[in-house]
């Protein structure tokens, strides 16, 4: 009596077992290609330029969505003399010592939100770099995130119209070229802030292992509002809070999910290698003489 590993091995021999075994290879092979050209596909979808809205933003993941209302779930900005205002006035009072230094000019370069330069400003807390050539995912989910992160605080920014600080103080500002804008946009929240603030959880959640370094940068850059003269206290802190919002909001979005596993990979693959170590010194210099 044949055993039963000789009886499936005829069988595998048998004209029928190798039409079988064939079209089972055959299906085999074609779902690997489907699987492959999807993931080539997502990895296309996650990486491609999006479309200008214009002022040098790009379509942010929710574009098109209904937009999350920040003047619904933001507190009122300080009124006038309240003690949350005397606490802002001493904060601002108390940078204008870090006018010139090494710290003024980081907030100076903090404020640049255009891109290449604003895909830079956590390369040290993350300890690699971050460009379209080399990390495309990465580029393009901070490219398009911040977006959602800084447009979400127009609401609450358009409903308080909060005066800046440099108007109230006339003292200067690090980026002067920017003063006559800044004079019609609201103090109140600071859009810088939620921008900062929304990266800082986002690359958190990418590389755990560096989450401490990336937080505490994302409140310095929060801070560097505040040096540059152009924000209060309050207005960052309502800005993170926006961010943060922004941030939970985006955790329901397909294409934000499918660019953050693909952004994943790419930390993997270079964390730790290639960080400008100059710039880095340079900045933990500034950091250090701010604090």
């Amino acid at each position: 009596m044949k055993k039963s590993t000789d009886v499936l091995y005829d069988w595998g021999k048998s004209d029928l077992g190798m039409r079988i075994m064939k079209t089972y290879w055959i299906s085999l092979v074609a779902v690997w290609a489907v699987a492959v050209g999807t993931a080539n596909a997502a990895e296309a979808e996650v990486t491609a330029p999006a479309p200008g809205i214009g002022h040098g933003l790009v379509q942010g993941y929710l574009y098109g969505q209904q937009p999350l209302n920040s003047a619904d779930f933001v507190p009122a900005p300080p009124e006038a003399d309240s003690p949350r205002q005397a606490a802002d006035d001493a904060i601002s009072q108390s940078t204008m010592t870090l006018r010139g230094s090494l710290r003024w000019d980081l907030a100076a370069k903090d404020a640049v939100l255009t891109f290449p330069e604003a895909a830079g400003i956590f390369q040290c807390a993350l300890g690699m770099n971050i460009s379209e050539s080399k990390t495309p995912a990465l580029y393009r989910l901070l490219q398009r995130s911040l977006t959602d992160f800084g447009l979400a605080t127009y609401p609450a920014k358009k409903a308080y119209q909060r005066a800046r600080p440099f108007l109230s103080n006339n003292e200067a500002i690090c980026t002067p070229d920017d003063l006559e804008a800044l004079k019609k946009d609201g103090s109140y929240p600071s859009g810088h802030s939620a921008v900062g603030w929304g990266w800082a959880l986002t690359l958190s959640q990418l590389a755990p292992e560096r989450a401490e370094k990336i937080l505490a940068r994302g409140r310095a850059y929060a801070q560097s509002r505040i040096i540059c003269n152009v924000h209060w206290m309050s207005d960052t802190e309502a800005g993170m809070a926006v961010g943060a919002a922004a941030f939970a909001r985006l955790q329901n979005d397909t294409l934000f999910q499918a660019t953050m596993a693909v952004a994943r990979q790419e930390i993997v693959q270079n964390l730790g290698g290639d960080a400008d170590r100059k710039a880095c010194d340079a900045e933990t210099a500034a950091l250090n003489s701010g604090s």
